[in-house]
C-alpha cells in the first residue's frame, strides 16, 4: 500500500487475514496516554467523486480540526486512507499534534471502486492496532468511516472477510468496542443515487457494519454537516473508552 506522507517514527505492520494489506502506524513505545481511541477515515476518490473532490477534502480537513479541539483530543490516534482501485494510505495511526490537515494534498479522483478492500483495510488495521497496544495493557476502542458514492468493483475483498474481522471484534478482548459507519454521498445531478444508495445499504447489511448513513447530495452543507456528524461521533466514541460499551449512534 502506497504512503503518502512518510514518518521516521512509524513502524509498518501487517493486517490480519487473506491477501497482502498493511497499514502504518506511530511506534507504541513513542505513545504518551494509557488509553486510546483508534480513528480510521476511509475516502472515495473515484472518478464520480470529481464534481466535489474540494469540498470533500474540506470535510476531512474540518474533522481533523474538530478533533484538535476535542478535550480528549490527546487519546486519539488517526489515520487516513484513500481508494479508488487502488487503497492509498495518506498516513498511519498518528497522534493528532503530529498531523498537520494544511498538509493534506487535493484530491485527485479517478479509477474504478475498491470499496471491500478500502473498508477491509480500514477495519483491519483497526484491529491489529487495537490488539497491539492491549497487549501492552492500553485501554482501546475504535471507529471507522467509510465514505463513497458508490459499489465495489475493483479489489480482492469480499463482504465477508469484513463480516468475519467484525465478528472477531465483537467476540475478542483485544478491543472495547468498534463502531464502523458507511456514508454515502452523491453527487447531486447523478441519475443513479437511489441505485447506488440501495448498493451501499446491502454491503452495510451484508459486511455487519454498524451503521448505513445517507447523507444525500454532496452539497455544501451536507458535507459540512457531515463533518460535524463525524467529529462529534469520534468525541463520544471517545468519551465512552472504559465504559465497557460501544457510544451510543447520533442522528446524521
Amino acid at each position: 500500500m502506497p504512503k503518502l506522507m512518510q514518518d521516521d517514527n512509524t513502524q509498518e505492520m501487517k493486517i490480519a487475514g487473506p491477501g497482502n494489506f498493511t497499514f502504518s502506524a506511530i511506534r507504541i513505545e513513542d505513545l504518551g496516554a494509557t488509553e486510546y481511541t483508534l480513528v480510521t477515515i476511509v475516502c472515495d476518490v473515484t472518478g464520480s467523486v470529481r464534481l466535489f473532490k474540494n469540498e470533500l477534502l474540506n470535510a476531512i480537513k474540518t474533522i481533523i480540526k474538530a478533533c484538535k479541539k476535542n478535550p480528549r483530543s490527546e487519546n486519539l490516534l488517526i489515520r487516513y486512507i484513500l481508494f479508488n482501485t487502488d487503497v492509498m494510505e495518506i498516513h498511519g495511526f498518528l497522534p493528532l499534534s503530529s498531523i498537520d490537515e494544511n498538509d493534506y494534498e487535493k484530491l485527485n479522483p479517478q479509477g474504478m471502486t475498491a470499496l471491500y478492500d478500502a473498508t477491509f483495510s480500514g477495519i483491519g488495521a483497526t484491529l491489529k492496532m487495537a490488539e497491539s497496544l492491549s497487549a501492552q495493557d492500553f485501554d482501546v476502542n475504535g471507529c471507522v468511516y467509510i465514505i463513497t458514492d458508490g459499489d465495489n468493483n475493483a479489489g480482492s475483498a469480499v463482504a465477508s472477510m469484513i463480516k468475519d474481522q467484525i465478528d472477531k471484534a465483537l467476540s475478542g478482548e483485544e478491543i472495547e468496542s468498534l463502531i464502523t459507519i458507511l456514508i454515502g454521498i452523491f453527487d447531486p445531478n447523478s441519475s443513479d443515487k437511489k441505485y447506488f444508495s440501495d448498493k451501499l445499504d446491502a454491503f452495510h447489511e451484508e459486511a455487519n457494519l454498524s451503521e448505513y448513513i445517507k447523507a444525500g447530495d454532496a452539497t455544501v452543507s451536507n458535507l459540512a454537516k457531515l463533518a460535524k456528524f463525524i467529529s462529534e461521533s469520534i468525541s463520544s466514541q471517545s468519551q465512552a473508552l472504559g465504559s465497557g460499551q460501544a457510544s451510543q449512534p447520533l442522528v446524521f
